[in-house]
């Protein structure tokens, strides 16, 4: 299901062999953002501790049948849910992370006498957040890594010498359509072994009194094995995965960021990266 109307409609399917009692069916809709600190976050500021509770967006309850009794066989009732929020609260696009979490969930409950269990089912449903209106204009990003580019590194002398170019077509990406671009290995005086891609998430979570960052991989992908041809062209191309990516956020407590890292590795085992941070949106 899709947040497109503002509501989120269906049926719920009851199937049972024979007749059955029950003292009510109600369906319950719940989103929440849930926040969690890294290991090496806690402790660190007991503020925290208020800024990662969980942030509920959406809550609604409805009686779908009064008690009564569902004849055997399948039975459907449809419903239908406003997606209203709590206050002024702002519906934010699904997202599955490590330390941030937008989930949207459907929850149906089937009373039951005091001898019988109570039946209950849940089913999570996606939210899109509301396309921008503005178009978002390719801007090609080019690099050019170097020994002498390299930031995290202290005996640059000792490197072997090398020379990749390269482009990105955007830094600023629709997040429907895939990241493009090539990387050319210019020179190389140690062979390649691979070049891979590096999708990242920075989430961060806090508050005024301080912030937990913390990036981690959500995919790699190799595009290149083996010692490549010098001077040719390889393609660039990763398609966005949907539930661990969303349209960049950003809020008073948390942040959802993305990065990609083009990593190169060489024979002796030397790892080249080179850091791009995306900015990703809905047309």
């Amino acid at each position: 299901m899709w947040w497109i109307t503002e509501t989120v409609a269906g049926v719920i399917t009851l199937s049972c062999k024979e007749a059955m009692q029950h003292h009510g069916i109600s369906l319950s809709m719940e989103g929440i953002v849930n926040l969690q600190l890294s290991s090496k976050s806690v402790g660190v500021f007991e503020a925290f501790y208020n800024s990662v509770k969980p942030i509920q967006l959406i809550s609604n309850n409805i009686e779908v049948a009064k008690a009564g009794k569902i004849p055997g066989g399948k039975t459907e009732i449809p419903f239908e849910f406003p997606l209203n929020t709590k206050g002024n609260k702002v519906l934010y696009e699904t997202y599955h992370g490590v330390f941030v979490n937008i989930q949207y969930t459907l929850r149906c409950d089937l009373k039951r006498s005091l001898l019988a269990k109570d039946l209950s089912r849940n089913c999570e449903f996606m939210v899109h957040c509301q396309p921008q209106k503005a178009k978002v204009v390719p801007t090609p990003v080019k690099f050019s890594i170097t020994p002498e580019s390299l930031q995290n590194t202290r005996e640059k002398s000792l490197l072997p010498r090398f020379l990749i170019r390269g482009h990105l077509d955007a830094t600023s990406c629709v997040i429907s359509q895939p990241l493009t671009g090539e990387v050319v290995v210019e020179k190389s005086e140690v062979p390649v072994k691979s070049i891979e891609l590096q999708l990242v998430r920075v989430e961060t979570c806090g508050c005024a009194e301080g912030y937990a960052r913390d990036a981690t991989e959500i995919q790699n992908i190799q595009i290149a094995e083996g010692d490549v041809c010098h001077g040719l062209p390889i393609p660039i191309y990763m398609v966005f995965p949907r539930l661990f990516t969303c349209p960049t956020l950003e809020t008073t407590n948390f942040k959802v960021e993305f990065e990609i890292n083009i990593v190169i590795v060489l024979h002796d085992d030397h790892l080249i990266t080179e850091n791009f941070p995306l900015k990703l949106c809905r047309v």
